[in-house]
């Protein structure tokens, strides 16, 4: 499957509309070389239409330079993620599926509407011969459920060119009588009647709780982030076991008005086969680091350790994409829509619970640091965890006295967790080079490292009380 990033712009035009003259806009200095296409396009969705409320849009198109299946998914911002296959048979390929499991579930996809399209491509270049951008014009007629439209736009794709390129162009468009699209894509025009219908039923009227707001928040983080984590990619691995640790975690903090006990126990679950990828990425990073700094003569244990931990990360990534294919993880999500989506609370003060639930992480760090044992300061990092994220939670609402405190708490959590990533550093390396000179010196300063960071604690958390940092808390 071949994935590519797609920026473009659209803009729709009257009938009468012509090309104006682009040569001088920019850095272009030339248009010839038109090619004309076309383009047949069958696009496919659940009944309730899951992909396009998600922003998500699937076809299998013929004609054109790019003939196949499409999946274009949100991008970073700057333009949107277009996943592309060869076109073969009328079935959506298992490949693409996958992407958008975690939206459509075991809602079956099936065509919703067709869209054949007259284009006229024309290749902007500049001095050099080089296409910076694709200016598209189409005729589009498109169908869904009988009911035909018919209308005009124009494109510009970026292909060697900059955001200037297509801010030029832009102009010069609106000159001649452009305006924006009316809709994200011609499909969604197509399309609009249905979703705005069904997204007038998926609105919520009224105030929104922020427990339910944020849970939500998670819910389609951890969706979003899922066709990346499928593909082991360390930030949306990262980012998605994050979402699931938040959303576990808002339960407990409020588990008198969210009882169901075995859905903690669920995502703890998928947190965990997460983890089995990301935590083995983390330690390779930090120990190949170490190696590298200890110098070449400790090659060789580099090496152990990489086979050791890629390994591991492979077999993490087998057993994840096993998972989130399972019926379990698909349950899990359905679970969560009907939680969050479903629920009405009436939630005293949220602010007040996130004050119950800081003062028992302080009196837990408190109780570690006098003990000194391993297992009580690992779970006051868990407390100071839970207690970040109930103050995330009223953020919006509570504003800088927040922020500022959870930028305090972050500080702290993150001091306790260099202390905890050290002892799991040590196990590692006892585990791999009992009999070792050179493993024994890694595991003497990754030692030493644990002392140097636990006692940088004390000093975050007497941060993180100052009186400014808990005005309100």
């Amino acid at each position: 499957m071949e994935i590519a990033t797609e920026t473009e712009r659209k803009y729709d035009v009257p009938a009468t509309f012509e090309l104006p003259d682009l040569v001088g806009a920019g850095a272009i200095a030339g248009v010839d070389g038109a090619e004309i296409h076309d383009l047949d396009a069958t696009y496919f969705d659940t009944e309730d239409l899951r992909l396009m409320r998600n922003r998500r849009t699937l076809r299998q198109r013929s004609g054109g330079n790019d003939a196949g299946w499409h999946l274009k998914t949100p991008g970073d911002g700057s333009g949107r993620t277009e996943h592309r296959l060869p076109a073969e048979g009328d079935t959506v390929p298992d490949e693409l599926v996958a992407v958008v499991r975690a939206i459509v579930r075991r809602r079956p996809l099936a065509a919703v509407a067709r869209l054949r399209t007259h284009r006229v491509e024309t290749p902007l270049r500049d001095a050099d011969g080089r296409t910076l951008a694709l200016v598209a014009q189409d005729q589009v007629r498109a169908e869904s459920e009988g009911v035909e439209t018919t209308w005009q736009e124009v494109e510009v794709e970026l292909v060697d060119g900059d955001a200037t390129v297509l801010d030029e162009v832009e102009q010069r468009l609106f000159e001649a009588g452009a305006r924006p699209a009316e809709g994200p894509s011609k499909v969604a025009r197509a399309l609009a009647d249905r979703l705005e219908s069904l997204n007038k039923r998926k609105k919520i009227k009224g105030k929104v709780n922020p427990v339910l707001r944020y849970a939500r928040e998670q819910r389609d983080a951890i969706v979003g982030w899922d066709p990346a984590a499928r593909r082991g990619e360390p930030r949306a691995v990262h980012q998605m076991r994050v979402a699931t640790r938040r959303l576990r975690s808002t339960l407990k903090t409020y588990k008198q008005w969210f009882p169901e006990s075995d859905l903690r126990d669920e995502l703890r679950w998928l947190a965990a086969v997460l983890g089995a990828v990301r935590d083995p990425q983390v330690l390779e990073e930090k120990l190949l680091g170490l190696v590298s700094d200890a110098g070449d003569e400790f090659a060789p244990a580099s090496m152990r350790i990489r086979e050791h931990l890629e390994h591991r990360i492979e077999t993490g990534r087998a057993e994840l994409v096993t998972a989130l294919d399972s019926d379990r993880y698909l349950n899990l999500l359905d679970r969560i829509d009907e939680l969050v989506d479903t629920r009405k609370l009436e939630i005293p003060d949220p602010v007040e619970r996130a004050r119950r639930v800081l003062a028992k992480a302080d009196l837990k760090l408190d109780e570690a640091l006098d003990s000194g044992v391993e297992e009580e300061i690992h779970d006051s990092r868990k407390g100071f965890k839970q207690a970040r994220y109930a103050i995330e939670l009223i953020e919006p609402d509570c504003g800088k006295p927040a922020k500022r405190l959870v930028k305090a708490l972050t500080a702290l959590q993150d001091g306790l967790g260099a202390y905890q990533d050290s002892n799991i550093a040590r196990e590692v390396l006892r585990e791999l080079g009992q009999d070792s000179f050179h493993f024994g010196v890694l595991y003497g300063r990754q030692e030493q490292v644990g002392r140097e960071t636990l006692a940088e604690v004390p000093a975050l958390a007497r941060a993180a009380r100052r009186r400014k940092v808990r005005r309100v808390f």
